[in-house]
């Protein structure tokens, strides 16, 4: 007769590589790691180091080996699972194409984004995160109203449900599907996330027994070069060949693919988009992912920290389709000549494309790649000497000390309500970021201004239609208080030359630079660039055929219906600007166009003020966060980063506390957990830390102290 001492107890686990159940008699003192070595049958001939517990009920890993039982809370009525840590997750990338790929899912999901990027040659990953995929249906309620769909979890005798935890974004995507007759998960459709088609770009059956870390599959395989795109499929191609093919995208996704995106009407809808967003200081399955199924791979943060052509062909690529399809889903708004100008970079590339294909020189001059040593000493020296001598490349030599100034004939506007006063001219005079407004010019040299307005910290906001000669900025000035909301100012100006040159004084103004600035003559001809690049190209001839472009890949819906039969000439009209740029810096012309746009970069949430009835939304940006009027986007406040002592969450009812210098700010977020808010702010302020004089490596840990909410 066996005597079984009274502190043991059986633990059930399930080894799922094996769908064998044991049961292990245990005690509450004993580690996992002994546990884990119970499991595992010596005799057998298998590498069991990627296993881990895995706890369905509590939804956690129990991955601190060291710990015991007792200390981890497993109890005899627990039920483990022996599993791999590396799994497979379907991703679909920026440019709509999904890479089969072995992710680590047990790690945070920061360090998952860190470990893809690495392979898939993309710099600086802190910029990009992992999303569930959004449906139409979650455009139409708040994550608040949303149905709460349960994890469910897999037992040995059936399936439960398990609600996520209160500290986790717990937003599942509604196309899971529970099949009842036979107690499982409907994998058909990719686990409770959107539904992937089995091929979208070919992709090639899943492999087993395949390394941690790499690739299934390349879902495009060796693209080779076709007039449509790129098609045909070479099975026995390597992850450099699909690094390479990263850099170039297919001209077109597939028609499935590219009927379930979805296309934002409103702001609300807008602010909706952002409900997805995995929380990275938790692990990936810790938040109802599973494998197989599919996740989205997106620039979060919209600031882009060094982009180089000589090493982020890949990541320039992403970014440039990220922002294309922005664009044509109209996520952003442009003007129809903004518009114009965005397809014809884009027919520009697909032009270029087709001349490079991968693998063959892409914009990028094979002489100064070989020279490259050379080149980024010359770079740093010019660098070094627009620094020292100022931006007038020396002219102002015999006087170190003056500060560059501007001055014109502007008009001046401070939009009121129920008034129909227009516009009136004065004579502007910026110095020591402020701008000053006299009467005269004769007044300027003698009189004290009639008008001063302080640029620090002032949004900038272009409002351009040059099909109207309007050359408009617009001003949103911080209250010379404490207190209060922004006042809103006008300034427009005569021509494009005029505002190029003080749009670009504004905006370093706004940063709380001057004109001496390196940077200001650089903007200027950027400001410049664009406008040009808007203008349509009277008479150049057409040598496209007309029939060989469909409207539909390069504009909105929206545009399609404005522009109607007139869009291809149009496109084609526009082309004629940009018909000399290589295919590197047509993408790239093509991002800068899309950070100039007015709404870039601010990632909305509807949410409620504390004692507050109104719902409204908050603009979350790289510097600032900013109130604004549901209905119209308009801007009621803004609170900068700068002036921040605190953030956090009160988990138990969802609400998100602010604290400025001069006040607390209290808001429950309704379009998404509170936690996709405050790691957008905890993100946004670790990215400017960045700088080309710090140490380079990735602080993950003072990622998660800014963004994991429990400092």
């Amino acid at each position: 007769m066996i005597h079984v001492g009274e502190n043991t107890w059986n633990l059930r686990i399930l080894i799922t590589d094996l769908q064998v159940e044991k049961t292990l008699r245990v005690k509450g003192d004993q580690h996992i790691g002994g546990v884990m070595l119970q499991l595992v049958d010596p005799e057998m001939p298998k590498d069991w180091s990627d296993h881990a517990l895995w706890w369905p009920a509590k939804n956690v890993w129990l991955t601190r080996t060291r710990s015991t039982l007792d200390q981890a809370g497993v109890q005899s009525d627990s039920f483990l699972h022996f599993t791999p840590m590396h799994k497979t997750l379907r991703v679909q990338l920026p440019d709509l194409r999904y890479l089969d790929y072995r992710v680590n899912f047990s790690a945070k999901t920061f360090g998952a984004v860190v470990s893809l990027c690495k392979d898939l040659d993309i710099r600086y990953p802190e910029e990009l995160s992992l999303c569930k995929p959004v449906e139409p249906e979650h455009l139409k309620k708040n994550f608040s109203k949303l149905p709460q769909r349960k994890i469910p979890v897999a037992e040995a005798n059936g399936v439960s449900y398990l609600q996520p935890a209160p500290d986790t974004n717990s937003f599942v995507p509604i196309a899971g599907a529970y099949n009842g007759s036979n107690g499982s998960l409907d994998r058909s459709h990719n686990g409770n996330l959107l539904y992937a088609p089995a091929s979208p770009y070919a992709t090639t059956p899943r492999r087993a027994a395949t390394a941690p870390g790499t690739p299934i599959s390349s879902p495009t395989g060796t693209w080779k070069h076709s007039s449509t795109g790129y098609t045909s499929y070479d099975s026995n191609s390597s992850f450099g060949d699909f690094q390479e093919n990263l850099a170039v995208s297919p001209r077109s996704p597939s028609p499935d693919v590219r009927s379930r995106l979805v296309r934002p009407k409103t702001l609300v809808e807008k602010a909706r988009l952002n409900v997805g967003w995995l929380d990275s200081s938790l692990s990936i399955m810790e938040q109802g992912v599973r494998e197989f199924d599919t996740l989205c791979l997106r620039f979060k943060y919209f600031t882009f920290f060094d982009l180089n052509p000589k090493y982020d062909q890949v990541r320039i690529n992403q970014l440039y389709e990220q922002a294309k399809w922005s664009i044509l889903n109209e996520e952003l708004d442009a003007t129809e000549e903004e518009t114009l100008m965005f397809a014809a970079l884009q027919f520009q590339v697909n032009h270029q494309t087709d001349l490079h294909p991968p693998g063959i020189d892409s914009g990028i001059d094979s002489s100064s790649q070989e020279n490259g040593g050379d080149d980024d000493i010359d770079s740093a020296l010019n660098e070094l000497q627009i620094t020292l001598e100022g931006p007038g490349g020396g002219k102002d030599q015999g006087n170190i000390t003056r500060i560059p100034e501007l001055s014109d004939y502007l008009r001046f506007l401070k939009p009121q309500r129920f008034t129909l006063k227009g516009y009136k001219r004065y004579f502007f005079a910026y110095r020591d970021l402020h701008l000053h407004l006299y009467k005269s010019q004769e007044e300027s040299r003698r009189g004290a201004p009639t008008i001063s307005i302080n640029l620090r910290g002032c949004e900038v906001t272009p409002d351009v239609t040059l099909a109207q000669g309007k050359f408009a900025i617009r001003l949103e000035v911080p209250p010379e208080g404490r207190n209060g909301p922004n006042s809103e100012v006008w300034v427009r100006c005569e021509n494009e030359e005029q505002y190029a040159k003080w749009m670009a004084a504004c905006r370093l103004a706004a940063k709380g630079r001057s004109l001496a600035d390196s940077s200001y003559d650089s903007e200027v001809n950027s400001i410049r660039s664009l406008l040009q690049m808007q203008k349509p190209a009277q008479g150049a001839p057409l040598t496209i055929n007309p029939r060989s472009v469909d409207p539909m890949d390069y504009l909105s819906q929206k545009m399609l219906r404005k522009l109607s039969s007139k869009a291809v000439q149009r496109i084609l009209e526009a082309h004629a600007n940009v018909r000399q740029l290589p295919l590197m810096e047509a993408k790239l012309k093509y991002i800068q166009a899309w950070q100039s746009l007015p709404d870039f970069g601010v990632s909305l949430f509807v949410i409620k003020f504390d004692g507050h009835k109104k719902e409204e939304l908050l603009g979350v940006a790289h510097n600032r966060i900013m109130r604004m009027d549901l209905s119209s986007g308009d801007h009621i406040k803004t609170w900068r980063y700068n002036t921040m002592k605190a953030w956090n969450v009160n988990w138990g009812i969802k609400c998100m506390m602010i604290q400025f210098a001069d006040e607390n700010v209290v808001f429950s977020c309704l379009s998404a957990d509170c936690k996709v808010v405050h790691e957008f702010i905890g993100g946004y302020i670790f990215m400017s830390m960045r700088s080309k004089e710090n140490n380079q490596t990735l602080n993950e840990e003072m990622f998660h102290k800014l963004t994991g909410g429990w400092s």
